[in-house]
């Protein structure tokens, strides 16, 4: 086997079990005696040389990754643009790996992160550098194409599946002389996988969530007052779970937060749930809550799933196997084979499959209405959310998560002014 270095990124919003892949990633390549580097700050940390060695880390401490939500070595928000448009940033990182010898590249990310990924296994083939590069699936969105799921979203289904279960059994206390209305906002841009599977909470059409507001369907504002006053009127309350990116028949999103665009070119969204509230009750006249759990339906490792703890443990090991063995830009995906009993396997994918392609919905997971789940919904969604995997915790009744050293290896270049 080439000698060399394997150097690990993380990119774009955390989720709960990034780091167990991570954790999986360096005990794979210690394994094989490959030394490991961690870019600080995802690939602005590979570009600026801060580069973290993770062979200053005890054995305890990586392992204990694996239930320590966050990103151990930070991440970013930045996308390089095309070979031609960002070159100079493209050949700085190229000229970091040869100064660090790393041949091998590990990207953990969602879509724009499977894109740079296949972008720099492009240009080390333009420059003759024996690079392999792989991306490595990541993102509660679940909205990565190829793959049947993604790690990190099995936790935050699990997340909102628990917690509009309990949201709804306090409301359905309190609805006789309080509250009427709760409104959930759910991640979820363009695909609403995270909203659906705040259906998983209940059964029929008398239990929470009541109405689910999906982003693949146009959200019409009569026909959603209709339906709340409905549901109230028959239940004595209703539960709305909305995605954040839902949008009116003409394509724009309710939940604008005004904030522009980030490098990635997502609007920035946020408080479709506020604005839906007081809707709902200068038009009803209901008393309504609603709640915008934002971060904490990625960061919520002490509810992760046991099914999506091992998926991002798997694909972590399976990426270090890829990578060793010169599988050039691919990214290891989960193959469901079966519902019942639920089972599944790692298979390799090329990037090009993945990058920037948006997997949303299928029509069929959407109840006719537009308002809720299908059968066939539940199925792929409910074996995403089983098990528990609850990390260990301490004498302070608070979860013992690790804080690593990060220390950083010598640079070897001159500063980067880019």
């Amino acid at each position: 086997m080439a000698s060399g270095t394997l150097l690990y990124a993380q990119s774009g919003g955390v989720t709960a079990v990034i780091n167990a892949t991570a954790s999986a990633v360096i005990q794979a390549a210690r394994a094989r005696k490959v030394p490991v580097l961690a870019a600080r700050n995802g690939i602005l940390g590979a570009l600026r040389e801060e580069l973290i060695d993770t062979r200053r880390e005890s054995i305890s401490a990586i392992r204990a990754l694996a239930h320590t939500p966050g990103g151990a070595f930070g991440s970013c928000r930045v996308k390089l643009k095309s070979l031609d448009e960002d070159r100079a940033r493209y050949e700085r990182l190229l000229e970091v790996l040869r100064a660090h010898d790393v041949r091998w590249f590990l990207y953990n990310g969602g879509n724009d992160s499977a894109d740079t990924a296949l972008k720099v296994s492009k240009l080390a083939a333009e420059f003759d550098y024996p690079l392999t590069c792989v991306g490595v699936p990541k993102t509660v969105d679940n909205d990565l194409a190829v793959t049947d799921c993604c790690p990190g979203f099995g936790s935050a289904a699990k997340y909102t599946a628990v917690s509009v279960r309990e949201a709804a059994l306090d409301v359905a206390a309190m609805a006789d002389t309080s509250t009427k209305v709760f409104v959930y906002e759910a991640m979820g841009r363009h695909a609403g996988w995270l909203a659906a599977a705040a259906g998983l909470a209940g059964n029929g059409p008398d239990e929470a969530p009541h109405l689910i507001l999906f982003p693949e369907r146009p959200f019409d504002e009569a026909d959603f007052f209709k339906r709340v006053k409905a549901t109230v009127e028959r239940v004595g309350y209703c539960v709305v779970v909305a995605s954040e990116g839902i949008q009116d028949s003409q394509g724009r999103f309710i939940a604008d937060a005004g904030g522009g665009k980030d490098s990635f070119g997502h609007t920035q969204l946020g408080g479709v749930a506020s604005h839906l509230a007081g809707r709902v009750k200068d038009a009803l006249g209901y008393k309504v809550h609603w709640t915008l759990p934002d971060y904490l339906q990625r960061s919520a490792r002490h509810l992760a799933s046991k099914v999506d703890l091992e998926q991002a443990m798997a694909v972590g090991t399976a990426a270090v196997e890829y990578a060793l063995a010169g599988r050039n830009a691919v990214m290891p995906v989960i193959v469901r084979t079966s519902d019942a009993p639920y089972r599944w396997k790692i298979e390799a994918a090329p990037l090009s499959k993945v990058a920037n392609h948006e997997k949303k919905m299928p029509a069929g997971f959407i109840r006719r209405d537009g308002y809720g789940i299908t059968d066939k919904a539940r199925a792929y969604l409910q074996p995403l959310i089983r098990g528990e995997a609850p990390p260990p915790y301490g004498r302070d009744g608070l979860p013992a998560y690790v804080t690593l050293r990060n220390e950083a290896v010598p640079r070897r270049l001159a500063p980067w002014k880019g």
